[in-house]
C-alpha cells in the first residue's frame, strides 16, 4: 500500500525530539521506530523515562513494571502513589485553565485559581456527605466546565466518578449507573441541542426510584443564573456548594491503580460492561499522549468536540495537567453552522484541535473551504476519531482547511480510554493511514492464525500489557467478562476488534470494526472499504453496511443517504454497485441496497452498525437510548419487515 505523503514536518523542536534527546545515548535511536521497538522492549526504563519526562507528581517507589504470564496480571509502578486532581491543578494563578462554549454563542472562563478554588469546595461537600475512597459519583451533564469540576472533586478525594451525557435515555442510563451503586447523582436543569431546549429533571424521579444507592442529588443551572426548578425530589442547588467558604484543599496519594472513573461499553448488545479505569495508568498514558504525541505544552489551548458519555472527554481532562487551557463545547457541532467550530479555533488560536472523523466527512460533502474563511494560524494539530478517516477526506483537510497542519487520524478507545495508533510530530503524513503505534504499546496485525502480516488485512492487537488497560470490570467474577472481551482470539493477546492495515509506511489503516464484519462469500470485509468508495459518490453523502444471515448463508446489505434527499433510481444504485466492484472486488457488492433518509448515530457521530445489524437479522435491539436519532430506526425496521415477508 503505496499512499500520497501529504505533510512532512518542517522543524525538529518538539517534545517527541527533546524525549529522545532525554535518553541514553548508548541506545543508538536514530527513527521512531527505533524508539518505539526500545519503548516495548524495555517497559520498565521506558515508563520510568515518561514518569520523569511529563513530570508527574507523586511517590515513584517499588517496581516500575513487574511482568506476569497473565496480561491483565501484568502491574505498573507498583508501590508508587499519585493524587490525579494534584496533577491536573498544579496551576494557581489568574490565567485562563477552561474556555467553555455553547451552541447559542455563549463563552465562559474559568482560571486557574477560580478552578482550584471551586474544586475545593465541591470536594469539601463530597466529603461533608460522607463519601468516602471507593465510593461512587455519577453525573449526567453536558460538557460545561462544571462538569470537570465536579469529576476532579471526585478524584481528589479518591472517590470514583461516571458520567453520562445528557442525551442518554432514561433506560441507558438506568443500566450503567445501577450496575456501579452511586452515593451522588449530579444533573443539570436542562441543556440545549440543535437549539432546542431539553429538561433533563423530568427524568430524575424515575432514575432515583430504580437505583436506591443514591443519597444526594446535586442540580448544576445551565445558564449561569438562577433559576425556579420544581422537582419532585430533594436536591441540593450547585450555587449553594460554591457560596460555601469551606474548602477541602488536601491532596492524598493513592495508588497508581486507585480507580479513577468507570466508563462503559456500547450496550448494543447488551446491558454495558463497567470499565473501571487507574487514576496512575489512565494519567501517564494521557501526558505521553499529550506531550509526545501532540506535542501540547503549557498554555497551549486544546479543543476535542466530545460528550461526556465519551473517552474523549476523560482524555481532554487531562490535558490539564500538562498546563494547557481546554476549550470545551456543548451542543450540535452544527449550529449556528456547520463551520462555527473552526471560527471557536480562529478566535481562540487553538493549537490542538480534536473531532470525529465523521465531522469532518461532513465538512468534505458540502464542499466548505474552511480555509477561505479563517486563517487558522495558530492550528498546528488537527485530530480525527471516532471512526476511519478515508483518504479523500485527509486530502480535503489539506486542500481545504489547512495545508501546514499534522493531521493526527487517531484509534484506540473506551477499554484503554487512550490510543493504541496515533500520530507523531516527526513523521510524515500519508493519505489514509494513521502515523504510527503509540510508543509503549506493542501493536500488531495478526491473521487468523496469529501471524504477524506487513500490507495486509488482519487484526489488530496488543501483545503485552500497558498501564491504561482496565483495571477491571465491575461486578466481574474472575475477571470472566474481561476476558472474554479481549482475550479470546488470541490468548494472553489484547484483540481490540478492528481490522487493521499495517502499511510499508508503518502506519495504519483502520478499516472497521471486526464484530462487524461482512463476510462475502468467504472474503472478511471491512466496512470502511465500502464507505470510502460510496462516499465519493456525488450523490450519496454516507452509508451503513451490515451482514444479513439468509438460507444461502450470509449477504451484504448496504443502506445508503442521498445528497440532499434526491430520489434513490436505478442509476444510482448502478452506479454504486459498478464502483464498488470496480475499486473493491464482485465480492464487496451488496446483494441489496436501499435508500434511508438517516443514519442512526451516537452524538459523537459514531454510525452504530452492530445494533443495525442485530436489527436486520431479527435479534433483540437494546440500548436505543444512546442513539440521538432513534426514531430513523422505523424505516430500518420496515425494510426488515418486508425482507422477513419475502423470505
Amino acid at each position: 500500500m503505496h499512499n500520497l505523503k501529504l505533510w512532512s514536518p518542517k522543524n525538529l523542536k518538539n517534545n517527541l525530539e527533546k524525549f529522545v534527546n532525554s535518553l541514553d545515548k548508548k541506545l543508538n535511536i536514530n527513527s521512531y521506530e527505533d524508539l518505539h521497538r526500545w519503548s516495548v522492549k524495555n517497559k520498565k526504563d521506558f515508563w520510568n523515562e515518561i514518569w520523569k519526562f511529563t513530570n508527574i507528581i507523586g511517590s515513584k517507589k517499588g517496581k516500575i513494571y513487574e511482568h506476569d504470564d497473565d496480561f491483565i496480571k501484568t502491574k505498573f509502578f507498583l508501590k508508587s502513589k499519585l493524587n490525579y486532581t494534584e496533577n491536573c491543578l498544579t496551576r494557581n494563578d489568574n490565567s485562563i485553565a477552561i474556555i467553555s462554549y455553547t451552541e447559542n454563542k455563549k463563552r465562559y472562563v474559568y482560571s486557574w485559581k477560580k478552578l482550584r478554588e471551586n474544586v475545593f469546595k465541591v470536594s469539601y461537600f463530597f466529603k461533608s456527605k460522607k463519601i468516602f475512597e471507593g465510593d461512587r459519583v455519577a453525573a449526567i451533564l453536558p460538557n460545561f466546565a462544571e462538569t470537570v469540576i465536579s469529576f476532579l472533586a471526585t478524584a481528589q478525594i479518591g472517590a470514583i466518578w461516571s458520567s453520562c451525557s445528557p442525551d442518554f435515555g432514561k433506560q441507558a442510563i438506568i443500566d450503567r449507573f445501577k450496575q456501579i451503586e452511586p452515593k451522588i447523582l449530579i444533573v443539570t436543569d436542562y441543556y440545549y441541542y440543535n437549539q432546542k431546549k431539553i429538561i433533563t429533571t423530568s427524568i430524575i424521579p424515575d432514575i432515583l426510584n430504580n437505583i436506591p444507592s443514591i443519597k444526594n442529588v446535586i442540580i448544576i443551572p445551565y445558564e449561569k443564573k438562577i433559576s425556579d426548578i420544581e422537582t419532585d425530589f430533594l436536591y441540593t442547588d450547585w450555587k449553594e456548594i460554591l457560596r460555601s467558604k469551606f474548602l477541602y484543599n488536601k491532596f492524598k496519594k493513592y495508588s497508581f491503580d486507585h480507580p479513577l472513573y468507570i466508563l462503559y461499553s456500547s450496550g448494543t448488545t447488551g446491558i454495558p460492561k463497567c470499565i473501571v479505569h487507574g487514576a496512575g495508568g489512565s494519567l501517564i498514558q494521557h501526558k505521553k499522549e499529550h506531550k509526545i504525541h501532540c506535542n501540547i505544552n503549557a498554555n497551549d489551548k486544546v479543543f476535542y468536540f466530545t460528550t461526556c458519555g465519551w473517552m474523549m472527554w476523560n482524555w481532554l481532562v487531562s490535558s490539564l495537567a500538562s498546563k494547557a487551557k481546554i476549550i470545551l463545547y456543548e451542543g450540535s457541532p452544527f449550529i449556528p453552522n456547520k463551520e462555527y467550530l473552526f471560527e471557536i479555533a480562529e478566535k481562540e488560536k487553538i493549537k490542538f484541535f480534536g473531532i470525529g472523523a465523521k465531522y469532518l466527512d461532513t465538512l468534505k460533502n458540502y464542499k466548505i473551504k474552511i480555509n477561505k474563511l479563517f486563517e487558522l494560524s495558530k492550528l498546528e494539530i488537527l485530530a480525527s476519531t471516532g471512526s476511519p478517516l478515508v483518504k479523500e477526506t485527509f486530502e480535503y483537510v489539506y486542500n481545504s482547511i489547512k495545508k501546514n497542519i499534522q493531521l493526527a487520524s487517531i484509534s484506540g478507545g473506551t477499554d484503554i480510554v487512550s490510543c493504541f495508533v496515533l500520530g507523531n510530530p516527526s513523521s510524515p503524513v500519508f493519505s489514509g493511514e494513521i502515523q504510527c503505534a503509540g510508543l509503549g504499546m506493542d501493536v500488531d496485525i495478526y491473521d487468523e492464525s496469529g501471524k504477524s502480516l506487513i500490507n495486509k488485512k488482519g487484526e489488530l492487537v496488543c501483545k503485552s500489557s500497558f498501564p491504561s488497560k482496565p483495571l477491571y470490570f465491575w461486578n466481574d467474577v474472575n475477571f470472566k467478562k474481561y476476558k472474554s472481551s479481549y482475550f479470546l482470539k488470541f490468548p494472553n493477546i489484547w484483540c481490540h476488534g478492528d481490522y487493521c492495515i499495517k502499511t510499508l509506511n508503518n502506519g495504519y489503516v483502520i478499516l472497521g470494526r471486526s464484530d462487524a464484519t461482512l463476510n462475502a462469500g468467504g472474503v472478511r470485509i471491512g466496512t470502511a472499504e465500502i464507505y470510502r468508495v460510496i462516499e465519493n459518490l456525488k450523490n450519496i453523502s454516507e452509508g451503513i453496511a451490515v451482514e444479513r444471515n439468509n438460507l444461502n448463508g450470509t449477504e451484504i446489505i448496504l443502506f445508503v443517504v442521498t445528497h440532499n434527499q434526491i430520489k434513490f433510481n436505478n442509476s444510482i444504485k448502478n452506479e454504486i454497485i459498478s464502483k464498488i466492484k470496480k475499486e473493491l472486488s464482485p465480492k464487496h457488492v451488496p446483494a441489496k441496497i436501499y435508500s434511508v433518509k438517516e443514519i442512526p448515530k451516537t452524538r459523537s457521530g459514531k454510525i452504530v452498525e452492530i445494533l443495525i445489524k442485530n436489527l436486520i437479522n431479527g435479534e433483540n435491539v437494546s440500548n436505543l437510548d444512546t442513539l440521538v436519532n432513534p426514531d430513523c430506526l422505523i424505516e430500518f425496521q420496515k425494510i426488515y419487515n418486508n425482507l422477513k415477508k419475502n423470505a
